[in-house]
């Protein structure tokens, strides 16, 4: 196929040139009603490209395939056989995915560490979860992804559920065995999902772990905004062999996805498929040469701990995305919540994940040497002036096995179903009837339908006393849960 064409881009600047005048969707008419304040901020060329697809970028009956070339290039770049663009990011792809695979009251394993996003998905769906529960590294209070024979015991002991939800990257960088846990599957008969979010870069370059579509997942979805060259809420999932129906698929998703789209998102999307088959190998190779210095020089500075491969093998993660800098601040004696914070507020560098003990910066190849030496200054000082900040009160940190909760609800009957607020310490051994997840990452403690544990209790309150944020949770200070009415 021919990677230079760009058809939504194309299709904007024949929009331009033919200077049509429309009289419908947007009011702001390519810009004209803008309020110049806004234009001040936003620019000209943002409204000036938000054109409505149909009777816009393409007439009625959408004969010039506008959208669809775009998704067929993707799909070509990236080695499947069909690509779906998604407007409103991962968050509406995994749920697309996962209804196209399970219906209501249907069993779908999932990986436990699953962004909140998957579990809303379950929710609005109504499907069974059979939790796949990570490995958990009690040195690092680190979960690494299921291994293919945790995926065989699952499915053994469920010989109804129609598929699998794996996590690959993780928010921390960590990898799983994508093709084990394929084989695994369609030895079973059944699909896999790969939630990839943070790995769209990933088809790009030889040398960053392995691209589901080449280790046979059957769906893989991934957030372009994240890692890729696409704004935000730009998401693509993509579908290799016959295991899900495509039409299937597609109507699915047309139950979620907005009849508005962004010609924003879609451009974007089309653009970056560009530029990663013409550019990519080159631009990726270099940021990774530079993400290599980078992680040398962090891991150099005293108290700082730089996440690497010591965490691969049996129990650990299969592989390692090194543009995950995933930094553990202990040896300073603060938390990663008041580096997050420092780092913005005495540096002016914001970075992306933090919990009680890291925090994590994602690299791409935009990230050029004077913003890694932005990064690597600020850790430097950081390190130098930590002593300054105040000294938090201990998190009560989980064993291993606590986190494993007994689900005993289907968790759309928990969420919808007669609920009430009580406190903390008396929601322990009832039914949680909320999402609580700390955020970032956003990977949810609680999910509707699971026994409140008293060790998960301990650890969102004190996390919360030590700067953890709960922002899903009905009381963000969790001295109150939300769980199931008696």
């Amino acid at each position: 196929m021919d990677h230079s064409r760009t058809p939504v881009l194309e299709a904007i600047e024949a929009f331009h040139a033919r200077g049509d005048v429309v009289f419908g969707p947007p009011g702001h008419r390519q810009g004209l009603g803008v309020d110049p304040r806004v234009l001040a901020v936003l620019g000209r060329g943002t409204f000036a490209a938000d054109i409505l697809t149909l009777n816009g970028l393409d007439d009625r009956r959408e004969s010039q395939g506008v959208v669809s070339q775009a998704e067929e290039l993707m799909a070509d770049a990236v080695g499947a056989d069909r690509a779906f663009f998604s407007t409103c990011g991962s968050s509406l792809s995994v749920k697309s995915a996962m209804i196209s695979v399970a219906g209501p009251g249907e069993k779908l394993l999932v990986s436990r560490n699953a962004h909140k996003s998957v579990i809303a998905g379950v929710i609005i769906s109504g499907i069974d979860p059979v939790w796949v529960h990570p490995h958990f590294d009690p040195e690092r209070h680190l979960a690494h992804p299921p291994e293919p024979a945790d995926v065989r015991a699952a499915l053994r002991a469920n010989p109804d559920a129609k598929g699998m939800l794996l996590i690959s990257p993780t928010d921390w960088g960590t990898c799983a065995d994508i093709g084990g846990v394929a084989e695994v599957c369609h030895e079973f008969g059944v699909p896999l999902i790969v939630d990839e979010a943070w790995g769209a870069h990933l088809p790009f370059h030889p040398d960053l772990p392995e691209w589901g579509m080449n280790v046979g997942a059957d769906l893989v979805v991934t957030s372009v905004h994240k890692m890729g060259g696409a704004i935000e809420q730009s998401s693509v999932f993509h579908l290799k062999g016959d295991r899900i129906d495509p039409d299937v698929l597609s109507a699915r998703e047309d139950l979620l996805g907005t009849t508005s789209s962004s010609p924003l998102v879609y451009a974007s999307l089309d653009g970056w498929r560009r530029q990663m088959v013409e550019q990519g190998r080159e631009l990726l190779g270099a940021a990774l040469e530079r993400t290599r210095r980078l992680r040398a020089a962090v891991g150099g500075i005293e108290g700082l701990d730089v996440l690497g491969e010591e965490v691969l093998g049996a129990g650990g993660a299969f592989e390692l995305d090194p543009f995950a800098v995933t930094v553990d601040v202990r040896g300073l004696g603060i938390t990663g919540f008041q580096a997050g914070d420092w780092l913005r507020s005495a540096c002016q560098v914001d970075i992306g994940s933090a919990d009680t003990r890291r925090i994590g910066a994602r690299l791409t190849y935009a990230d050029d040497d004077a913003r890694l030496e932005r990064l690597l200054e600020s850790l430097r000082r950081l390190a130098a002036e930590s002593g300054d900040l105040e000294r938090q009160p201990p998190v009560d940190l989980p064993r291993p096995g606590a986190l494993e909760l007994e689900n005993a609800m289907l968790p759309r009957d928990a969420f919808f179903g007669p609920t009430e607020q009580v406190p903390a310490a008396e929601a322990v051994g009832r039914i949680a009837a909320e999402v609580v997840s700390p955020y970032p990452p956003g990977v949810p403690v609680l999910t509707p339908g699971e026994v409140v544990g008293a060790e998960v209790v301990d650890y969102l309150r004190s996390g919360v006393a030590a700067g953890m944020l709960v922002p899903d949770a009905a009381d963000g200070s969790v001295e109150t849960l939300r769980v199931v009415a008696r």
